[in-house]
């Protein structure tokens, strides 16, 4: 991860709050797809304040969120009290070897150190099990939207950029896409906090991001509908693929027998050949 990647990065722990109330959730229907309807074991990465946790809680996963920011986990506890909560990062995952059948990311892939996370995420996966990945992007074929996206940045609309170290990877079978359309109903106040919980304006200094809020007001002056609102359309873009199988790490004694050399005949392996 670059400077840049990493302060964008670390601008998100000092604004969970605005974080949790400016953000859009994601479709019921999208984490059924990503994860399945079935009970499974689930080990959610960069779970923040726990939008997809919630859905994939309440389709009744048995579900391990973690989070390497602890503001952002402290919210989705207070959200989630009894769903398993870890402070940890996608490249040191505290869950043992083949332990998880689905490993999911949300809005938050594009964060990690892919040449380490990547094979700390084969490593938990249970054989058959699946790395899915979801992020919200905005709809800019409407003009008003477009035009917020000009104000508050546009990093979040390359998804299929940064799907792309899963295409590309070695450990991981068949990238499956998915859609799911959905709104997010926004206000005079809430459009604040979107564009706070942002990294391209969560990062600003505190001049610079006055400055950006002033422009969100006025945009919301001329295209919002006061107090009723406005609904930002999404698509919330999922991705999933299957873990290639790998052997299973031999035992020292087993190491120690196994050679890529034929073995040496003994005594009781002689060719007895009758001369009579």
């Amino acid at each position: 991860m670059d400077d840049e990647l990493r302060r964008y990065a670390r601008s998100y722990g000092s604004v969970a709050d605005v974080y949790d109330r400016g953000r859009p959730s994601f479709p019921r229907e999208a984490a059924e797809w990503l994860v399945g309807s079935n009970p499974v074991t689930v080990l959610e990465l960069g779970a923040g304040t726990g939008k997809l946790t919630e859905h994939l809680v309440a389709l009744g996963h048995d579900v391990h969120a973690t989070e390497p920011a602890p503001e952002m986990l402290d919210e989705l506890k207070r959200r989630l009290p009894d769903t398993r909560a870890t402070v940890a990062g996608a490249e040191d995952l505290p869950v043992p070897d083949r332990s998880v059948d689905v490993v999911v990311a949300a809005q938050c892939f594009h964060w990690f150190d892919h040449d380490r996370a990547l094979p700390e995420i084969a490593r938990v996966l249970k054989p058959g099990g699946q790395l899915a990945l979801v992020w919200n992007r905005r709809d800019e074929r409407i003009p008003w939207v477009r035009r917020l996206g000009r104000i508050v940045g546009n990093q979040d609309q390359l998804v299929d950029e940064s799907a792309q170290p899963l295409v590309l990877s070695s450990l991981f079978g068949f990238v499956e896409e998915a859609t799911f359309p959905h709104w997010q109903e926004i206000n005079r106040e809430t459009v604040l906090d979107l564009a706070l919980s942002l990294s391209t304006v969560a990062s600003l200094d505190e001049d610079a991001r006055a400055a950006k809020l002033d422009e969100v007001r006025a945009f919301y002056a001329e295209f919002g509908r006061g107090m009723d609102g406005m609904q930002l359309p999404y698509d919330a873009c999922c991705f999933k693929a299957v873990v290639n199988d790998r052997p299973e790490t031999g035992t020292a004694d087993e190491e120690e027998t196994s050679s890529d050399e034929p073995p040496q005949d003994g005594p009781d392996d002689m060719l007895l050949i009758d001369f009579r």
